[in-house]
């Protein structure tokens, strides 16, 4: 019996070798189990359709970016001509009267404390004075036009200085608003 056995083992050995030999697989680490589809992405919404920007009005008297935002004019010691850097400043300003004819500007000028009180006024008249002559030359209308004189009452800087005074030597073109 024992050589059945034997023989029988050798057999079923020898029946299951017969096929093609069996490469030895490499052990590795098993992997996770794959979904059979990717999970969705968490991407933005795009839209195909082109997105309008709302174009906000800004008015260019308040626009800082705009020149018409700057509106003192400054003058050398008792001075009434307007300086060459100051004449794009009214140009700006000209401009924008002449396309707008329905508003009106004050021009006010004003002088450092130096002088007696009838000197700054005189002068801070001549000052107003010149700047609605070049805007009146530039094409805006007489009847747009006012001029002040503050003298010395109203400083821009209150320091005892040249820096102050510099400040303070100015007209200052300020717009009036609209009457209902």
């Amino acid at each position: 019996m024992k050589k059945t056995i034997l023989i029988l083992t050798i057999a079923g050995l020898a029946a299951g070798c017969s096929g093609q030999p069996v490469k030895e697989q490499p052990k590795t680490m098993a992997e996770p189990a794959r979904p059979t589809q990717p999970a969705p992405k968490a991407e933005p919404q795009v839209t195909t359709q082109p997105v309008e920007r709302q174009r906000i009005a800004v008015d260019p008297l308040n626009d800082p970016n705009s020149l018409l935002a700057k509106r003192s004019i400054y003058y050398d010691f008792d001075k009434s001509q307007i300086k060459d850097e100051f004449k794009p400043l009214i140009q700006a300003h000209a401009g924008y009267l002449t396309d707008h004819r329905a508003t009106k500007v004050r021009i006010e000028g004003n002088c450092d404390e130096r002088g007696s009180r009838e000197y700054n006024l005189a002068l801070g008249q001549r000052r107003a004075d010149s700047v609605k002559a070049a805007l009146k030359l530039l094409g805006a209308a007489e009847d747009q036009i006012d001029t002040v004189s503050w003298g010395e009452e109203k400083p821009k800087a209150t320091g005892h200085d040249e820096a102050a005074w510099a400040e303070n030597r100015r007209s200052d073109i300020v717009y009036e608003k609209a009457r209902q």
